[in-house]
Formats: C-alpha cells, structure tokens, sequence
C-alpha cells in the first residue's frame, strides 16, 4: 500500500515541452540572457557563437545544488558553451533547492517546462542532443527529472548525487554519475555506489566515474564528462 503514494507524486515530473520553435539559420546573438520567466530567481540561457547559423546546437540544463548556483558559475557555463558550441539552460528553484527533493515535485518543474520552451524559442536546437545535468540536489533532481523525460533528455550527467527522487519513467538516456571517494556531505557508500548499480540491473547505459575528492567536481572530471557527451563541435574551429 505504501508505493502508491510514491507513484502519485512522480506523476508531476513529466514535462510538456518538445523542441521546436526556431527555424536552424535564425539569427540569436551569442552571450548570456535572462528568459523572462520569473521576476524573481529568472532563469538563464547562455548561448555559444554560431559561426554555422544553419546548424542546430546542442542545449544542456545545468540544475544548481542545494543553496542556488555558486558565484562565477555562470562564467564557467558560458565558457563551455563557447568551448563546445553548446548552449546552456541553468533554471533556479522556487525554494533553497528542488521542488522533488523535499517533497512532491511541482513548481520547479513548471519553471523548467516554460524555461525549456522560452529556450526553445530562442535559440534552434538539435532535439538529439539535449541533456540535463547537476550536482549534488541538482544531480539528484537531474536523475529524477531526466529519468521520468528519458523521451526528452538523451544524456543525464549526475555530478555527487543523493538518491533518485522517484517518478515514472520514459525513454532510455545514457546516464553518467561521478563521485568523490571521500564525499562528507553526501558518502559515497550510501548514494551512488547504490545508486549506479540499481540503474544497471534495470537495463540503463551508465558509465560512473569515481576520483580521489569530496564534493566537488574537479575540471578533469569535468572535461571527461564532456567529452562523454560527445558534443564536442568547437566553435573556435
């Protein structure tokens, strides 16, 4: 009797968006914007430089951890997109973190569902590269959210995740989760060396990677996830 409960509330994690929108060749000038969708805690889109107006760019939501996004982040954001022609939608929770963490997932999904369609909107994109990833919170919100709209997001990057906040699931992404042996906020043992193998016996494409760190991710890491992606289509040639 007690999973019922836990099916109703992962119903509301599925999103309603589907890219489209703009044309591939519309002209979106390169830089970092805010969408509009909130007055307050607005979500941001940092789009690349298209040298190659024609072609549709790959779009990564980068979900904060519990706090909100760190200061500089953004910086490091627009650099990857710039690096990998990528553009990169960092939404905001409604609360200190996300909405399925806590309790029932609602209003931060909502938010992602109007801040993915105002991206889409925007900027053109290649519906076969879109991801969602996350650290910490965020990487915990990523595996649920991108789990229930594996229709959606082909890639989840979970970077030190907690657990998987449940929800009915779609679609069958590649999943990556790194974590840091040493990990005091969120130990190793008791999430993701649980977590990867629950994924693998239930048919899902995982790659995990663990490093000699707490909780954090390391700019190697950070690389080796990207290049994971397989997005790597440099805009500086």
């Amino acid at each position: 009797m007690w999973r019922r409960p836990m099916e109703r509330r992962g119903r509301r994690a599925a999103l309603s968006v589907h890219p489209g929108g703009v044309r591939a060749g519309a002209p979106t000038s390169s830089g970092t914007r805010a969408l509009g969708v909130e007055t307050q805690g607005d979500s941001v889109l940092c789009v690349p430089p298209r040298p190659d107006t024609a072609r549709p760019v790959p779009l990564l939501v980068a979900l904060h951890g519990a706090g909100g996004l760190p200061r500089g982040s953004l910086a490091v954001l627009q650099t990857i997109a710039d690096q990998y022609g990528t553009a990169v939608l960092v939404p905001v929770s409604r609360g200190t973190t996300w909405d399925g963490i806590r309790d029932d997932y609602g209003p931060d999904v909502d938010v992602i569902d109007r801040s993915l369609r105002r991206a889409f909107t925007t900027v053109a994109v290649d519906p076969e590269r879109i991801g969602i990833a996350g650290f910490s919170d965020g990487a915990s919100y990523a595996l649920g959210l991108g789990l229930a709209n594996g229709h959606l997001f082909g890639h989840i990057m979970a970077f030190s995740p907690g657990f998987i906040p449940p929800a009915p699931r779609r679609g069958h992404p590649r999943i990556m989760v790194t974590h840091g042996v040493t990990d005091p906020v969120l130990p190793i043992d008791r999430t993701s060396r649980r977590i990867v193998p629950t994924l693998q016996h239930t048919g899902y494409d995982v790659t995990y990677l663990e490093f000699d760190g707490a909780h954090t991710v390391p700019l190697d890491i950070a690389l080796q996830a990207a290049e994971w992606l397989g997005w790597n289509d440099s805009t500086t040639g």
